[in-house]
């Protein structure tokens, strides 16, 4: 299994696939690695030699910001959202959606499956014993 950035990538994928089980790696910034790598995206990440995957780790450490070291930007950008109190960082406070989305209903994903429904007022009558 070939490391790269510390992550194992899978090795019956081809390379342009296999990169992007990288955090922060997707297909579009996997293709441009491999084009300035001169490295064939069609290859399998198996049939790499230890020169190509150097290359490619090279490019990505040197260039761009990916595992770790985003994961602490993201969260830091968070972070500052939250202490500032705008609009965004509350709701992220809250843990409701960020970016726009309807809340009334569909953002089961942020709020958890809580279904709040309103019942009448009426109560059950007690069981007879």
């Amino acid at each position: 299994m070939h490391r790269i950035l510390g992550i194992n990538v899978p090795q019956e994928k081809r390379i342009e696939i296999a990169l992007t089980y990288i955090y922060g790696v997707g297909r579009s910034l996997s293709n441009k690695v491999l084009t300035t790598t001169k490295v064939d995206p069609n290859k399998l990440a198996k049939d790499l030699t230890e020169y190509e995957i150097d290359k490619i780790q090279q490019e990505i450490e040197k260039k761009y910001k990916v595992e770790g070291e985003l994961r602490r930007l993201i969260s830091s950008n968070i972070k500052r959202l939250k202490q500032i109190r705008c609009y965004r960082g509350i709701r992220h406070i809250k843990g409701l959606p960020v970016r726009g989305q309807r809340t009334k209903t569909n953002s089961r994903t942020r709020r958890g499956n809580v279904r709040k429904t309103v019942t009448s007022g009426r109560r059950k009558a007690a069981e007879k014993t």
